[in-house]
Parts: structure tokens; C-alpha cells; sequence
């Protein structure tokens, strides 16, 4: 319970500073993580890597033999760690649906802001119930939730001829067994 105060006492100046800003027209607005560019390459990207990278398989050689390992949280601190992730992002959802980043874009930006905030709640729960399936799927809608915004608000710093699609990531209709499977080809 008091993780959440804490979380609230975070957002509290945004909504302060959003309540000014509205009485005010005329000031200038506070970007409170930089750009939105900037929001997304130093806050968002890391925290979704790791839900992303919390469950999952690899393929690799050791000493010259392919090895294919599978890997999800091992430890209830490990669990909490992915439930962590899920809980700040749905706390970024809220800020980029704040008047600093929202205003002067489409109305399918708060659409995106608020699909951030539903799946992580997903996203949450999923880790709560230690559940790697739930976690892999959810982390597919997660993707497709940031690359759909992506599609209409591009990164403006990808590597020359890379799109969002470039990206390796699972398809949303797989299994965590299918994406497994597929992996240890």
C-alpha cells in the first residue's frame, strides 16, 4: 500500500503543474523527463526491456555447440522486479497523457497513452501471479500497444534504414512454447 502513496507522491507535481498550466495559456510547459523523444530513450525503452526481457529463450554456441536456454524470474524479488517495470509503465502512460506531452498532438495520442496504461495493468497482474505465459503475451500487447504509437509518432533517431518493424520481438499470436520452439532452431 504505501508503494502506491509513493507512486502518487511522484505524480502529484504533474498534476499540480497541469492544473497551473490550464489556468495559464500563456506559460510555458514543463517537460518534466526532457522531450518526449527523450522520455521515451532514458525512461520508457529501459523499463520495458525489462518486462520484455523477463521471460523468454535464447539459442547460443558454447564452445562451438548450439545451447538453447529458456528463462523466466527464478525469485519472488525477481517477480516483483517485472511487476515493477509493468507498474512504471503505466505510470508513464499517465505522464505522456499529461498536457506537457498530449497537447499539440492527435487524439490518437492519448489513445496510445491510455493502451499503455491498460496493458500494464495486464502486465502487472501477470507478474504478480508469476505466471512466464502471461508475462510473454502480455509483453506482446505490450509491443504492439508502442509500436502502433511508434507507427504514428516515429522515432526521429532510429538507425538509418531501421523501422520499429526491424525490431526483434515476438508475434503476438505465438505461445510462449511456439516463440520458445522457434528460438532453439
Amino acid at each position: 500500500m504505501a508503494r502506491h502513496y509513493r507512486h502518487l507522491a511522484r505524480l502529484a507535481p504533474l498534476a499540480l503543474a497541469g492544473v497551473g498550466l490550464a489556468s495559464c495559456g500563456e506559460e510555458p510547459v514543463d517537460l518534466p523527463y526532457g522531450t518526449a523523444q527523450q522520455f521515451m530513450a532514458n525512461e520508457v525503452q529501459s523499463t520495458a526491456e525489462v518486462y520484455w526481457n523477463a521471460v523468454g529463450a535464447v539459442s547460443e554456441l558454447v564452445d562451438g555447440e548450439p545451447v538453447f536456454r529458456e528463462f523466466e524470474p527464478q525469485t519472488d524479488e525477481e517477480w516483483q522486479q517485472v511487476a515493477d517495470a509493468a507498474v512504471k509503465m503505466r505510470e508513464y502512460g499517465e505522464v505522456l497523457a499529461t498536457p506537457a506531452y498530449a497537447d499539440g498532438r492527435g487524439d490518437d495520442w492519448m489513445d496510445f497513452a491510455q493502451g499503455l496504461q491498460a496493458v500494464s495493468r495486464q502486465a502487472e497482474q501477470a507478474a504478480l501471479d508469476k505466471s512466464p505465459e502471461a508475462v510473454f503475451e502480455v509483453g506482446g500487447t505490450l509491443y504492439n500497444v508502442c509500436t502502433a504509437c511508434h507507427q504514428s509518432y516515429p522515432p526521429a533517431d532510429l538507425p538509418a534504414g531501421m523501422t520499429v518493424d526491424d525490431i526483434d520481438r515476438p508475434s503476438p499470436d505465438e505461445t510462449l512454447e511456439e516463440y520458445r520452439a522457434q528460438d532453439a532452431t
